[in-house]
């Protein structure tokens, strides 16, 4: 099966449900039930599992603050982190050295941290958002991070000979994004073409079960067996085979 749009799906629910044909999802109460039933399934499906597809590599974005400099924050469109890099090039060298940074939970972070003297040459006390003190050194590249709020990253140093502040253009890191659903009828849902035929029937299913107060025995069978087949085939490399996630959850 090929993609589809959501006006596409929406007229194969209806034509399914021997219900009047439309030109476009704003056309009737019913369509516009139909849609709102598709982009729920839609969401159903996703938070089912962490689909390969919807990992990407990002860069953190510099909050440019020389009060806060090693602070960063996540993009909006990412729900989750497997890892970071910097860049820990310094002045005199003459290529870019990324490193993978260590996670830590907050409490390790700092611990790590309030090891640190405060008072020493190398040291800067940064204040967090919640007031927490930082010790942060100020003489070499970040080798450890955390998140306290789910929103911003905090490292635990940054190199003032090279920059006043991490660097968004310095980060490479890898996680899942969150995809958007838009309520238009040329909308393609993101999805992998392999799994339109799976969001198709589970739709039809629920939408003969909330609208039509029945069952489709067809599209239920259809979808179960999508299910199933998606949960071993969505990887298009290496099988699905995961790796220990150091990110945040």
């Amino acid at each position: 099966m090929a993609k589809m749009t959501l006006l596409d799906i929406v007229q194969d629910v209806l034509s399914d449900m021997e219900s009047d044909e439309v030109n476009s999802i704003n056309d009737t109460t019913e369509s516009l039930e139909v849609a709102q039933i598709v982009k729920s399934t839609y969401y159903n499906i996703i938070d089912g599992k962490h689909w390969p597809w919807l990992k990407e590599l990002f860069q953190l974005t510099a909050l440019s603050d020389t009060t806060k400099p090693t602070h960063m924050q996540i993009p909006e469109t990412i729900e989750d982190i497997e890892f970071v890099k910097y860049n820990k090039r310094k002045l005199a060298d003459t290529r870019d050295f990324y490193s993978t940074l260590k996670y830590k939970t907050p409490e390790e972070f700092l611990l790590i941290l309030e090891r640190r003297d405060s008072s020493a040459s190398d040291v800067l006390v940064v204040t967090d958002y919640s007031s927490t003190k930082l010790n942060v050194y100020t003489d070499k590249a970040p080798e450890y991070y955390t998140s306290f709020d789910d929103n911003y990253v905090v490292f635990d140093s940054y190199d003032s000979a090279v920059d006043t502040t991490l660097q968004t253009s310095k980060t490479q890191c890898y996680g899942r994004r969150h995809p958007t659903w838009t309520m238009e009828d040329t909308f393609t849902p993101d999805l992998p073409v392999q799994m339109f035929s799976y969001l198709l029937n589970e739709a039809k299913a629920t939408c003969f079960a909330t609208l039509k107060q029945t069952v489709n025995q067809k599209a239920e069978q259809h979808a179960i067996s999508q299910r199933r087949r998606q949960s071993q085939d969505a990887w298009k490399l290496n099988k699905g085979i995961r790796y220990p996630n150091y990110g945040r959850k």
